[in-house]
């Protein structure tokens, strides 16, 4: 089951509830069936959910190795599906980066992602040199729609498109900024 899903199951009346510490990041629900309590990590930002063309695998690792982190990955298989190939992903998404990003592969007659109109905003979200990093590392193979440089207004930033068609905004104030 996926790491963002925790099960637990209630035996007796007399077993100890979930600390004051999980309940701040963990939400309650309800089971269909039974005494089982499902507890789901609660999100504390809207979360991009990507759908791709059958990409998502490639994806998701190529994010994770822009960002540094891990990447959790489920499959049609994994979850009995069968609208779609057994190997495709029914759900993905980064693990303890510093980015949050859900994706899947499409199935059947849905559509996948399209990018207009909307960017990842990544502004002051990490110090200048590791922004400038992820911004090299996301337009390899992509696009870079305006590079990354100092504005009149005192700080530094620039869009890029990468390979999946995502586009991201990266930015920061300070360090280096100059004008001549």
């Amino acid at each position: 089951m996926a790491e963002w899903v925790k099960a637990r199951r209630r035996t007796s009346l007399s077993e100890t509830p979930p600390s004051a510490e999980d309940s701040e990041s963990v939400v309650p629900m309800s089971a269909p069936a039974g005494p089982a309590t499902l507890s789901i990590r609660s999100m504390t930002a809207p979360t991009p959910y990507l759908h791709f063309p059958g990409t998502a695998r490639e994806a998701l690792s190529f994010y994770g190795d822009v960002f540094g982190c891990a990447v959790q990955l489920h499959t049609f298989e994994d979850f009995n599906r069968t609208d779609g190939p057994a190997e495709a992903i029914a759900h993905g998404y980064l693990v303890d980066g510093p980015v949050a990003l859900f994706a899947a592969d499409v199935a059947g007659d849905e559509p996948p992602f399209r990018c207009e109109g909307m960017m990842l905003s990544l502004l002051g979200t990490a110090l200048p040199p590791t922004l400038r990093e992820w911004f090299s590392s996301l337009s390899a193979g992509g696009r870079i729609v305006d590079d990354l440089q100092a504005r009149p207004w005192g700080a530094s930033d620039g869009q890029v498109i990468d390979r999946f068609g995502v586009h991201w905004l990266i930015g920061f104030e300070g360090e280096g900024v100059s004008f001549g």
